[in-house]
C-alpha cells in the first residue's frame, strides 16, 4: 500500500511513520489492487489526532480519531478503517451473490425495474409428485396462498390455491 504520512505540529519521526506502515500493510489482504493512504497526524494542547483516507478498489474510507496517546489515537482509527472495508467488502458480495438468486419472468437474471413497469421476483421452488388430497393436506400444515407440486397420476405440474370462500381451487394444463 502507497502511504504518505503528513505530521502537524509534530516532529516527523521515522519510528511513528513506520508503526503506521506497517499497520496499513494489514489492509493490504483487504484490497484486491493496490491502495493508497493518507495519513495526518496532529496535536493540539493534549489532543493527539491520527486522520487516515483509504483509497482502493472502488472505495474510499476515511476514519479519524483522537486521544491523549498518539499510538493509541492510530490503533483505534486503524480498527474503525478495518471494520469499515470489511462492512464494504461484504455488501459487495451479498449484491453479487443475489443476482444469481433472482431471475424474471422474461428469463434475464434480475429483477424488471422500468418505468411504467413492476418489480417481478421470481423463486425458485422444489415440488415433487403428489395426488391432489396430498396436496391439500400439505397447504393445511404450512397455511399458504398456493402450493406447486407434480400431479401423481398426470405427471403435470400443477398448482393448488386457497380461495377467498375458504375452498381450495386447481390448476392443471390441458391434457
Amino acid at each position: 500500500m502507497q502511504t504518505s504520512v503528513t505530521f502537524k505540529n509534530l516532529d516527523p519521526s521515522d519510528h511513528i511513520k513506520n508503526y503506521i506502515v506497517e499497520k496499513l500493510n494489514r489492509f493490504d489482504k483487504y484490497l484486491h489492487n493496490p491502495g493508497e493512504a493518507n495519513v495526518v497526524l496532529s496535536v493540539e494542547k493534549f489532543r493527539h489526532t491520527a486522520e487516515v483516507n483509504i483509497t482502493g478498489d472502488r472505495m474510499t474510507i476515511n476514519g479519524k480519531e483522537e486521544t491523549e496517546d498518539m499510538y493509541s489515537a492510530i490503533d483505534m482509527v486503524l480498527d474503525k478503517l478495518e471494520k469499515q472495508i470489511k462492512k464494504g467488502k461484504q455488501k459487495v458480495r451479498d449484491r453479487r451473490s443475489n443476482k444469481g438468486k433472482a431471475k424474471t419472468v422474461m428469463g434475464g437474471a434480475g429483477p424488471v425495474e422500468r418505468e411504467g413497469e413492476r418489480r417481478v421476483m421470481v423463486q425458485n421452488i422444489e415440488y415433487k409428485p403428489m395426488d391432489v388430497d396430498e396436496a391439500i393436506m400439505q397447504m393445511d400444515l404450512v397455511e399458504d396462498s398456493f402450493l406447486v407440486f407434480t400431479n401423481a397420476r398426470s405427471d403435470r405440474v400443477n398448482v393448488l390455491y386457497r380461495r377467498k370462500d375458504g375452498n381450495y381451487g386447481l390448476i392443471q394444463p390441458n391434457p
